[in-house]
């Protein structure tokens, strides 16, 4: 039995991964702001993560065999939790995302490389990136603008404090987009395609569309939790096998929905409809593989998924 602690965990996919690793036998903690109540048989620390002074007379002298950070954002938040943690925790994951690549959020051409299982299906562009293609410390602060900007730079920066001068084993998991769990996918992304689609309302795309990854919401608690129990450090990808482009994923709705999708092609520069790209946005998930992870191909549980968005209408 180990000791896990989870920072955040009260909503989504964070869920499913307490109570894996408190069915699995271990002792699991949730700290949180009061925002949500752990499930029964799980601790609960109450606290603001922000705050180092109150975030240590919180935990008191609480120590954890690993940390699962669902909700670090920004760098400021990487800082106190490396002060805080350092001495308590034998191994720390933190939840990053497929955004740290993103070329719109950082400066010139990046550059993609590797193979391997992330492949792309429906879409054009280059290989996916591997963990490689990006080195949080080596890149710096980027100047940028922007609610996209913002969430990739506060990830790649946040990244960058866990991994310059480790003081305690550190994973960042960079998490392909989520879907499925019906409305517990709070973004409504998933939801764009089967109401409008449902509805014959056209789909906004770009007029050469990149693919991109994707991972069900408990492969990704599965994957976080794998994460805990190994020993390997620095950043892994999390993305199901293949990756898809807007429109591949226009008729995997429509087979599901029962009528044919309509497309709208915007103007270069334009804002489209969530997944649609006019730039490389899929990971190779071949490190993770090669360590031991076994993905679903997401054709297998995204139709799935778009039936229980659609009943939840």
């Amino acid at each position: 039995m180990n000791t896990i602690l989870v920072i955040g965990g009260s909503r989504y996919f964070g869920k499913s991964l307490v109570t894996k690793a408190r069915d699995a036998g271990h002792e699991v903690t949730v700290l949180n702001r009061g925002s949500g109540t752990p499930p029964a048989g799980v601790g609960h620390v109450v606290a603001d993560r922000d705050d180092e002074e109150r975030l240590r007379a919180a935990l008191g002298a609480r120590t954890f065999d690993t940390v699962i950070d669902q909700v670090c954002y920004t760098p400021q938040q990487a800082a106190v939790a490396r002060r805080v943690f350092t001495g308590r925790t034998g191994r720390y994951v933190m939840t990053s995302t497929m955004e740290v690549y993103d070329p719109a959020t950082l400066p010139g051409a990046m550059h993609v490389g590797g193979g391997g299982g992330g492949g792309a299906r429906g879409g054009r562009g280059p290989v996916p990136v591997t963990e490689e293609s990006l080195d949080p410390v080596t890149t710096g602060a980027v100047p940028g603008s922007g609610p996209a900007h913002e969430y990739a730079e506060g990830k790649r920066r946040a990244e960058a404090v866990f991994l310059r001068d480790p003081l305690f084993p550190y994973v960042s998991v960079r998490a392909a987009h989520v879907l499925g769990g019906g409305r517990e996918e709070f973004t409504g992304r998933l939801g764009h395609y089967v109401e409008r689609i449902a509805a014959g309302i056209p789909v906004d795309v770009h007029q050469a569309p990149y693919a991109t990854s994707f991972i069900h919401h408990r492969e990704i608690a599965d994957l976080l939790y794998w994460a805990a129990g190994h020993s390997f450090t620095g950043p892994v990808n999390a993305a199901s096998h293949g990756a898809l482009d807007v429109t591949a994923l226009g008729e995997l709705v429509a087979e599901r929905v029962g009528r044919r999708p309509r497309y709208r092609v915007v103007g270069e520069g334009a804002e489209a409809s969530p997944f649609s790209f006019d730039r490389a946005y899929a990971m190779d998930n071949g490190r993770a593989a090669a360590l031991g992870f076994a993905f679903r191909p997401v054709t297998d549980w995204l139709p799935g998924a778009i039936d229980e968005d659609a009943a939840g209408r």
